[in-house]
């Protein structure tokens, strides 16, 4: 299969190296010292102890790669106006969008019923250009279940964790997920077919969107934060905020609060990918994160007291930074 992985970073570049070891045409979108480290020396992936190289095109031009059967999108939800502007010398009739990616996507509403059902979350797509760019009908979702960091530019270090959750962005169950799915299990990924991708969205954020702005204002580690009474407690109050609009949009949770924290703690002294991208310099990615449960809260008419706090804190850190648009 020809496939195009838009940023290799350390999530795309993992499934570039693995989609290419398993015989897939790939190709990749990338910039600045990414691109010329792997235009160099291929896309290298170190997994095991062991360092593989995959010689791969790479331009920043998306046209030098033309027409792609599979187009992995693994960047930061802040560059997503970027892709979407030029995307399109990627994308034929038939080509399917996989958006391997953090938060609530753009394209999180298509698969709700009710009253939230198609809507465009302001959040995540302003004016409506992302929707415009890549069409619904060819976009799966894809929720990773991995650990990977950054060692140097186009070089991806496998930390832990091989999961892949895939769905159309219907959100309906389709043999064209379930062959997506064989074809990730080949690379030798732990695939599997979702008959409601926005559930698997859903309960990964539902972890995520304390532990990343969090680890970013404070520079702590996931079990640093959780072992701090105060702020597990603030945590706390934020998911069950989450966990009510989830079950008035038709994604009940079924687990309390203390269930998600046991499992994070199992985890260990994690750095989280916010927390990276603070400490590199990188925007980050708060509305795909915070941003957007806070919308769908006002959407669902769920009071969203303590998710406010901890977005208007992130963000103002952020900004004072530089790596968050200045309200």
């Amino acid at each position: 299969m020809k496939v195009a992985i838009y940023g290799a970073g350390s999530i795309g570049g993992w499934m570039g190296v693995k989609l290419a070891q398993a015989g897939h045409r790939v190709s990749v979108v990338a910039r600045g010292a990414t691109l010329d480290a792997v235009r160099q020396h291929g896309l290298r992936l170190i997994e095991g102890g062991v360092i593989y190289a995959e010689q791969v095109k790479a331009s920043d031009k998306p046209a030098d790669l033309g027409v792609q059967e599979l187009v992995v999108i693994a960047v930061k939800g802040p560059a997503m106006a970027t892709v979407a502007a030029h995307i399109k010398p990627l994308l034929g009739p038939e080509t399917i969008v996989l958006t391997a990616m953090n938060g609530v996507p753009w394209w999180f509403c298509d698969g709700l019923g009710g009253e939230l059902a198609g809507q465009r979350l302001k959040t995540i797509d302003p004016d409506g250009a992302i929707s415009a760019a890549i069409p619904a009908a060819q976009t799966v979702g894809c929720v990773v279940h991995a650990s990977c960091l950054i060692d140097a530019p186009g070089v991806v270090r496998h930390h832990q964790g091989n999961g892949l959750i895939v769905g159309e962005a219907s959100g309906k169950p389709s043999e064209r997920v379930e062959l997506l799915a064989a074809l990730l299990q080949a690379a030798g990924f732990h695939a599997t077919a979702s008959a409601q991708i926005q559930r698997d969205v859903w309960f990964k954020l539902w972890g995520n969107m304390t532990m990343n702005p969090v680890s970013a204002i404070t520079g702590a580690t996931t079990d640093r934060i959780l072992g701090d009474e105060l702020v597990r407690g603030f945590v706390t109050h934020i998911m069950l905020e989450a966990k009510e609009i989830g079950a008035r949009f038709g994604i009940p949770i079924d687990q309390a609060p203390d269930d998600r924290h046991a499992v994070t703690l199992k985890l260990g002294a994690m750095k989280t990918s916010m927390l990276q991208d603070v400490q590199a310099g990188k925007a980050v990615e708060l509305d795909a994160l915070v941003g957007a449960v806070r919308e769908l809260g006002q959407l669902t008419r769920v009071p969203t007291p303590y998710t406010d706090a901890l977005l208007g804190l992130a963000r103002l850190h952020a900004s004072t930074l530089g790596l968050y648009p200045r309200q």
